[in-house]
């Protein structure tokens, strides 16, 4: 795979809608022949597992990457980072269309956090991540991919001509000669695309994102199947993600800085969309124990307590899973989660 030639790979939706397909079809087309471009296309890429050749590939790669999915691009690129294909974000010029729905979950910015980051050495590349529902027009996708690849020769020039003022070239009986950028090394495998097509079974699990994660344990709390864990540098992470109920988000509710992502859940905010936090809530006492539950932590409650009568087990309502968050840290402004803990508290529940 040459340094020269960036690397686009498209992860196709599940099932099989003719309109969806037919975007992946023409986008795939267009841009086959660029000469600077490597086209790939493999599976849902929420659905890949470790094994499977499309995501062998997309581990080969070692440039430049461009991703399109039919994936909120925050959780595209966490996605990938959580399968240990790690680079910097690529900020992309591609906008979504307006959206006048009128969604109480993604009304607030969010602020960033002091976040714990990602873990390990993060290669000197960057991840572009597209969503394909960003436009119905292949020529959209086709302009943006073609800006990134131009944006990226420019980055390896800028850092080549870097090398050559840090490396003077070599003189040898009076001539000048530069030495030669090494190439990046060929992928380890030969990916024949019917084999990164192969079918992928459907999946269901939380994606962290590390660029909002405190660390705050919240999710290995609240959760009750065993499926967070934390590493040796008491780093959370997602341990078993095959133990998570499908379709159930709770955790990400309960999230104080929303940090975690279920891809293809059907509220922008848990599925990774840019806006959305919890200290926009409303939240109301009456409501969480009356009946209609209509504010996050309940409906987190709700959803965790019917996942446990489904597995056999007794439902635990608001006795277990929260506490005070973060009770170490220095006494900080409460925001709306933290009060309603304080109320359930003062209730004796």
């Amino acid at each position: 795979m040459s340094r020269s030639r960036l690397t686009v790979v498209l992860s196709q939706a599940p099932g099989k809608h003719p309109a969806k397909r037919a975007l992946e079809e023409s986008i795939v087309a267009s841009l086959l022949l660029e000469p600077d471009l490597e086209v790939s296309v493999v599976p849902n890429l929420y659905d890949l597992g470790p094994d499977h050749s499309g995501r062998l590939f997309l581990d080969s790669v070692r440039g430049d990457m461009v991703v399109l999915s039919w994936l909120y691009p925050r959780a595209a690129f966490w996605l990938l980072d959580r399968n240990g294909i790690k680079g910097h974000f690529g900020e992309t010029k591609l906008k979504p269309p307006t959206d006048d729905e009128d969604d109480a979950e993604t009304d607030t910015p969010v602020e960033k956090p002091e976040a714990i980051g990602p873990s390990g050495t993060i290669p000197d590349r960057h991840i572009y991540t597209l969503d394909l529902r960003d436009s119905n027009k292949h020529e959209a996708f086709g302009v943006e991919i073609r800006r990134i690849a131009a944006e990226c020769r420019d980055r390896r020039a800028a850092k080549a001509r870097g090398k050559a003022t840090n490396n003077p070239p070599v003189l040898q009986l009076g001539l000048s000669v530069a030495k030669p950028e090494p190439e990046l090394p060929p992928a380890q495998q030969a990916f024949a695309p019917e084999a990164l097509l192969a079918p992928a079974g459907r999946r269901w699990y939380p994606v962290i994102d590390y660029s909002r994660c405190t660390n705050c344990l919240e999710c290995l709390d609240f959760c009750l199947f065993g499926v967070y864990g934390v590493d040796s540098l008491e780093r959370i992470l997602v341990e078993n993600q095959d133990q998570c109920k499908k379709g159930c988000p709770a955790c990400s509710r309960v999230c104080p800085q929303q940090a975690i992502i279920f891809p293809e859940y059907k509220s922008a905010a848990i599925a990774g969309a840019e806006t959305g936090a919890v200290g926009g809530l409303k939240i109301d006492l009456s409501r969480l124990f009356g009946g209609d539950v209509g504010d996050a932590l309940g409906m987190a409650v709700q959803e965790r307590d019917r996942e446990l009568v489904n597995d056999g087990r007794s439902a635990v309502g608001t006795t277990v899973g929260l506490p005070k968050r973060q009770a170490d840290k220095p006494a900080a402004q409460k925001d709306d989660l933290d009060r309603l803990v304080d109320d359930l508290d003062s209730l004796g529940l």
